[in-house]
């Protein structure tokens, strides 16, 4: 049933609105209300920019509280940092590199999960708080779709790492991510070595491998598209689907 100030049988005292004045407790709520979705809505603007428009979603809080406090304390801080990233791929690549170089420990995988190659998601780093090289670039990597940078401008690239410097004949596998501007610019490379982001010219300690995305695998410059050969990584996807993860 209708409010009685709503019938058209009612009294017209009753149907008769109040004359609002700039003093009235009514007024004021609803000039609260206005403040308050103004503050609101460059937020919600954002994170439909983040999320709807680039067709990406994120695991529910549910999920993330199986990773125990630590994984929901930097859930929320990476969350934060998605929705405050800038609108270049420049100025989002630098938030998310330090992001990850700032927050979680570098660590080998035989002693944060106790088995050499293993490839954690996001989530599990940040239940963690460490990773081995590839954590780091996993989690740059998803950060970095999630925001909507195009997926053939980045790639996980694996490379053996001169160690003492670039004139050393000592090199260890290492794993960066790479960012391509266009196909046929030389890219920037994300370490977790390294907080600054440099061109590939300016890092000589490193020797590329091969590298890969969700759609290729490059190897000497020859471009493959059997991706599901990597097996670990096809394997990482199907995990990150199952968080949660689309993009």
């Amino acid at each position: 049933m209708l409010p009685v100030f709503y019938r058209k049988n009612a009294m017209s005292v009753i149907c008769s609105p109040p004359v609002l004045t700039d003093t009235t407790p009514l007024q004021r709520v609803h000039d609260a209300g206005i403040k308050l979705l103004h503050l609101l809505l460059p937020i919600m603007l954002s994170w439909l920019l983040c999320l709807g428009v680039t067709g990406s979603s994120l695991p529910s809080e549910q999920t993330v509280s199986r990773y125990g406090p630590q994984a929901q304390r930097l859930y929320r801080e990476w969350q934060a940092m998605l929705n405050n990233a800038g609108s270049s791929d420049s100025a989002r690549l630098k938030e998310v590199n330090e992001f990850f170089n700032r927050r979680i420990t570098y660590a080998e995988n035989s002693q944060v999960w106790r088995q050499e190659d293993y490839w954690a998601t996001p989530l599990e780093t940040f239940g963690k708080g460490m990773a081995d090289c590839k954590g780091f670039v996993i989690g740059k990597y998803v950060s970095l779709r999630m925001l909507g940078v195009a997926p053939d401008k980045i790639r996980l690239t694996y490379v053996k790492a001169r160690i003492g410097g670039p004139s050393s004949n000592v090199t260890q596998a290492h794993m960066v991510l790479a960012y391509y501007p266009s196909p046929t610019v030389e890219p920037l490379i994300l370490d977790n070595l390294i907080t600054s982001i440099q061109p590939a010219s300016q890092r000589p300690d490193l020797i590329p491998v091969f590298s890969f995305n969700m759609e290729s695998i490059w190897v000497g410059g020859t471009q493959n598209n059997n991706v599901n050969r990597l097996t670990r990584w096809k394997q990482l996807l199907d995990k990150l689907k199952t968080e949660g993860f689309t993009f």
